[in-house]
């Protein structure tokens, strides 16, 4: 691994010699600018504006440019003799919790490697201290031309090193909030929810560019003479969103598809009636909502009328129900104004549960009211 910095890390009296070195590597597609007219390469050239001619790499040096629009020279040896500790040193000058780094801060990601057999013992020290302690170091360093904020962590076996902003470069985040005051609705954000389970977790080794990958495809199809592969069509929904509620169900069906998972009960009615968020998320549609709403109002009048039609007829099984003797009575009731009286208190105690009905009680009051009636 190539080092780009050679020092120390100053960590209290204990010095520990330090080679750095990128920690990651850019796989981006770079392209040159050609001529369109016949495909000729363009390249910048240094151009000394006095004389008006190119001026190789080992002639150019660094300037400073007054308010007047002077140039001041500063060469290699006035940033090197420079009155701070941090020219070759990684200077650390507090141990911090993690937590208190906001990633707005944090920059490129470097590798401190240690420079030489005697560096490894407090190399390792430094490491197992940071890991034990579960806090990071904040240290002051240089690199390229200006003094640098970095913080020190520990990832497996080696300490890296992430540049910082300092405190007064991170600007507000007041000027990028809406302007407008928004109310995101219980429903809304149940939605999202479901959406963000259905999605779930992810394999970070998994991801990968995938616009590099085409753009590979097109360059290799063009050097072989044939069409490259069709474009995927966009996805729907690109632009603006005129019902979220729509759209974060589609997303979560879309996404449940993608997964290879069939569509679900709806896991939570809008605004989570059910109380719990625990469940599984599926999402069912505002029109099937509507569609079942309208099929239980549909049913549920069908039912009163059923009970309304029915009630006539409990009311004669009721009065059936009892004996054949309340029966016999009640139909000659008709011809007389006692039997009349006897005929209705049958049928009353008739239209009542069957114990009523068919009670000792009711029986020897039909008894008796026969033996007056003869």
């Amino acid at each position: 691994m190539q080092s780009i910095w050679n020092g120390a890390i100053s960590f209290g009296l204990v010095s520990i010699p330090v080679k750095l070195a990128n920690a990651t590597v850019s796989h981006a597609v770079s392209f040159r600018q050609i001529h369109t007219e016949d495909g000729g390469r363009i390249r910048y050239r240094k151009v000394c504006e006095l004389e008006e001619k190119e001026v190789p790499s080992s002639e150019i040096g660094k300037g400073f440019e007054d308010a007047d629009g002077s140039i001041i020279p500063i060469t290699e040896e006035d940033l090197a003799s420079l009155p701070l500790p941090t020219t070759r040193t990684i200077d650390i000058v507090a141990f911090v919790e993690s937590e208190r780094i906001d990633p707005l801060q944090m920059g490129n990601a470097y590798y401190l490697m240690v420079n030489g057999a005697p560096a490894a013992k407090p190399y390792a020290l430094l490491r197992e201290a940071l890991r034990r302690s579960e806090r990071v170091a904040i240290a002051k360093f240089a690199l390229r031309g200006r003094e640098r904020l970095g913080m020190l962590r520990v990832v497996d076996e080696v300490i890296a090193m992430h540049t910082l902003h300092w405190p007064d470069e991170i600007r507000s985040p007041e000027e990028a909030a809406p302007e407008t005051d928004v109310t995101v609705r219980d429903a809304e954000l149940d939605l999202a929810d479901a959406l963000m389970d259905t999605l779930g977790d992810v394999d970070l080794d998994s991801l990968h560019d995938d616009y590099r990958e085409a753009v590979e495809e097109m360059v290799t199809a063009k050097v072989e003479g044939r069409e490259p592969a069709p474009e995927k069509e966009p996805a729907q929904g690109e632009g603006t969103v005129i019902d979220l509620m729509s759209a974060l169900e589609s997303s979560v069906r879309e996404a449940k598809r993608s997964r290879g998972e069939g569509e679900g009960e709806d896991a939570g009615e809008n605004g989570g009636e059910s109380g719990e968020k625990g469940k599984d998320a599926e999402v069912t549609s505002l029109s099937s909502r509507r569609r079942t709403g309208t099929r239980a109002e549909s049913s549920t009048g069908s039912g009163s009328g059923a009970k309304k039609k029915s009630a006539p007829a409990r009311k004669k099984a009721a009065g059936g129900s009892g004996s054949g003797k309340s029966a016999a009575s009640s139909s000659r009731g008709k011809s007389g104004s006692g039997r009349s009286s006897t005929a209705k208190k049958t049928a009353s105690s008739g239209s009542g549960t069957k114990k009523t009905a068919s009670s000792p009680t009711t029986k020897k009051k039909t008894a008796s009211a026969r033996k007056r009636s003869a």
